[in-house]
């Protein structure tokens, strides 16, 4: 045997345990699933520390051991540096104080090192030395001592802070930067920020830094929704992770998972009591041990009437993100077992947080589509019997890019559900069904491949006719750009793509058209109906993983399809912290969605709370609906809600596709409609994909929860209770 291939044969050897007469390692020889994946996790948070950069200790331990064995006289060169390199690992670790210590060490170093220290990395020591401050300060007041106002910009009343230490320290140093050199648009966008955490803003920021107050202003009214998720029991503190909002136990109230990214962060599950609060229900529901996961989505994979859960793991680590993905089966009550094993989807795992669910066969159950980074892309067909086969490569759709968003969408009304692609470098791709197994990408034919730097995505009707539109956030991370838009200055930031489908095939990109001109760095997103005037509105989680990363999420509301109005400070949703999976969901029973918003970062010492906004109402009309497919999967995702209603003597109809929306984040399988000032329905179609069928009714009262099954003469009305959400 070759040397090489004996060397690889002995590694491989060992690491089964086969060589020498070895076992195969514990894992290995575990039957039980569910029980082989929580060995499988557990070692891999086992060795987070070395092989995660975000969250691991491994860099830190390196950098402070090179600085103790550093002799007295040692260039000041070299101890800036290490100084500078410790104070990165602290800041990451969640040691703000620690790092703190080493950047003003630094600080103190560089009048020495100056003219030997490039003038881009003179400023960064400096930069994060006023970032390391105002993170101190978030840290005291923000995270430890919350408020339904912190970290929302403009940030005023119970937000600002009352212990001022951090945020007057990093406006010294952001102001001695600026000093340096005034066109620093980060430490001008910070030093706005560290006025208003302070309370001093706009009066105690110099002139000529000054970002105006009618910089931050919405572009109309709008009610404010104020965060409650600490009164609810939902102010779930962690990383950045997925979010889901569903009724897994069928008690008729929505339920909330969110995972965690971090290798030791816990999926947890928070039931709803149907009383106006939530409990958390995690072991009950047999998650214990099913750690990390930047996404999850929900979807009934064996047609049992059940909500499943995907949780997708691995993202942004590359060749040492391959971890595997989980498929959870849900038994009905709201309690999981891991199935990822048994249903044949752990043959090769990639690192990937996109996943999406479609029935791109028309056969009647749903197949899953897993968009890997730097990896072959999987399209796994469902054989109906709990299995699935990988078929992405017969498919054509390995993408073979750095993707971060999957979605489906039958833009072509053919009936078969076509395929969108979004990678973070590179052009998107969108995969046409061509209706025999396989997709073609006709994405640079039809001028959808931007934008080049793109995150999440997603298909919807954003002005109701009848034909299917793509939008693709931009991810273009610098929070200098989103200073310069603020301040109407140029930049080369990539903004988002509205693309609008004719319903025949094609496309055009009318975003700014539509008043979409901001940057948004974006991360976690969704779309809903927050006003219930049948048009859909969308909400931005923005951010990326420095700390520096200060930047508003973004509420856009929808004027009938014609344009969107940025009422992002108006409605009080302009959180500064990262912002991931986000839902939109009638969790108290109302009639109007609320606003649930997973926040925190990568690094480990970034965590923070999650938010839920709630609705005040719009004194708009909705009805709920849960599709039951009979022929077509279970749960009538991929199909088209068609609600013709009259409003001041002119009748219109609002669109839905059953679909959980964005690619990073889920709202619930049963559609949530708003219909504006229509009291009834006159008529309701629904058309199903599988069979091309349309089931018509007519006279629907609005204001109600119902069921409609595949080739039913009409519909069920299912219990619906209200309840209030409790406040302290």
């Amino acid at each position: 045997m070759a040397p090489c291939r004996r060397w690889a044969f002995l590694f491989f050897a060992a690491l089964l345990g086969l060589a020498g007469g070895g076992t195969a390692p514990v894992w290995l020889q575990i039957p039980d699933g569910h029980e082989r994946m929580l060995r499988l996790l557990a070692g891999i948070r086992a060795r987070a520390d070395v092989e995660n950069h975000y969250i691991g200790d491994a860099g830190r331990k390196a950098a402070e051991a090179e600085l103790a064995m550093l002799p007295a006289d040692a260039p000041a060169t070299t101890r800036f540096r290490l100084d500078c390199l410790a104070s990165i690992h602290d800041m990451r670790l969640g040691n703000t104080e620690e790092a703190v210590s080493h950047l003003l060490e630094a600080y103190s170093l560089l009048r020495k090192v100056r003219s030997q220290v490039p003038k881009e990395i003179a400023e960064e020591a400096i930069l994060q030395l006023g970032v390391a401050y105002l993170r101190l300060g978030e840290t005291q007041n923000c995270v430890q001592h919350r408020s339904s106002e912190s970290c929302i910009l403009p940030i005023r009343g119970g937000g600002v802070h009352a212990d001022k230490t951090g945020a007057s320290a990093a406006i010294r140093y952001f102001s001695a930067l600026l000093d340096e050199n005034p066109n620093h648009l980060t430490a001008r966008w910070l030093l706005n920020i560290a006025h208003m955490s302070a309370g001093s803003y706009p009066a105690g920021v110099a002139k000529r830094f000054l970002i105006p107050p009618e910089g931050f202003r919405s572009d109309e009214e709008f009610p404010r929704l104020p965060d409650i998720a600490r009164d609810v029991g939902l102010d779930i503190v962690g990383l950045a992770g997925g979010a889901i909002a569903d009724d897994f136990d069928g008690d008729g109230f929505l339920d909330i998972v969110v995972s965690n990214w971090d290798a030791g962060g816990q999926l947890r599950y928070f039931r709803n009591m149907g009383d106006g609060t939530f409990a958390e229900r995690t072991a009950e529901a047999g998650l214990e041990g099913l750690y990390g996961g930047l996404n999850i989505v929900q979807a009934d994979f064996d047609n049992d009437g059940d909500l499943d859960i995907l949780v997708l793991r691995g993202a942004w680590l590359e060749g040492a993100g391959r971890h595997p993905k989980s498929l959870l089966r849900n038994d009905g009550n709201g309690r999981f077992r891991d199935v990822t094993f048994e249903a044949g989807l752990a043959a090769a795992d990639f690192p990937s947080q996109a996943g999406a669910w479609a029935d791109f066969d028309n056969d009647g159950d749903l197949d899953l589509y897993i968009a890997n980074e730097k990896f072959p892309s999987q399209l796994f067909r469902n054989e109906g019997n709990g299995r699935f086969t990988e078929i992405a490569r017969l498919a054509g759709v390995t993408n073979d890019r750095f993707a971060k968003g999957a979605a489906w969408g039958d833009y072509d009304n053919d009936r078969y559900p076509d395929l969108y692609v979004s990678n973070v470098e590179g052009e998107n791709r969108l995969y046409h069904n061509n209706r025999d197994g396989t997709f073609t990408d006709v994405a640079p034919e039809l001028g959808v491949t931007r934008p080049i730097h793109s995150f999440p995505v997603w298909f919807w009707d954003y002005n109701n006719d009848g034909a299917l539109d793509l939008f693709v956030a931009s991810y273009h991370p610098d929070v200098r750009r989103v200073a310069a838009d603020y301040l109407g200055l140029p930049h080369d930031g990539e903004k988002a793509c509205l693309y609008e489908g004719d319903g025949k095939g094609r496309f055009r990109e009318v975003a700014a058209a539509r008043g979409l001109t901001r940057v948004s760095q974006t991360m976690g997103s969704n779309y809903g109906d927050l006003d219930n005037d049948g048009f859909p509105d969308f909400y931005l989680g923005t951010g990326y993983p420095a700390y520096e990363a200060l930047m508003p999420n973004l509420l856009y509301r929808n004027h009938g399809g014609s344009r969107f109005a940025d009422v992002t400070t108006a409605a009080g949703v302009g959180h500064l912290q990262k912002g991931h999976g986000v839902a939109f969901a009638d969790l108290d029973n109302d009639g109007d969605q609320d606003l649930f918003a997973k926040l925190g970062g990568s690094f480990a010492g970034d965590g923070f709370g999650s938010a839920l906004f709630e609705n005040p109402g719009f004194a708009n009309h909705s009805i709920t609906i849960k599709l039951v497919g009979k022929t077509s999967n279970r749960w009538g995702v991929g199909s088209r809600i068609r609600a013709e209603i009259e409003e001041a003597g002119k009748r219109r109809s609002v669109y839905k596709w059953v679909s959980t929306g964005s690619s990073f984040g889920a709202n619930p399988l049963r559609q949530e409609i708003g219909l504006g000032k229509a009291p009834v329905i006159d008529v309701l179609e629904v058309w199903w994909p599988a069979t091309g069928r349309t089931q018509r009714l007519e006279k629907v009262p609005a204001d109600q929860f119902i069921e409609i099954a595949e080739d039913g003469r009409g519909y069920r009305k299912l219990p619906w209770k209200r309840v209030q959400f409790r406040r302290h």
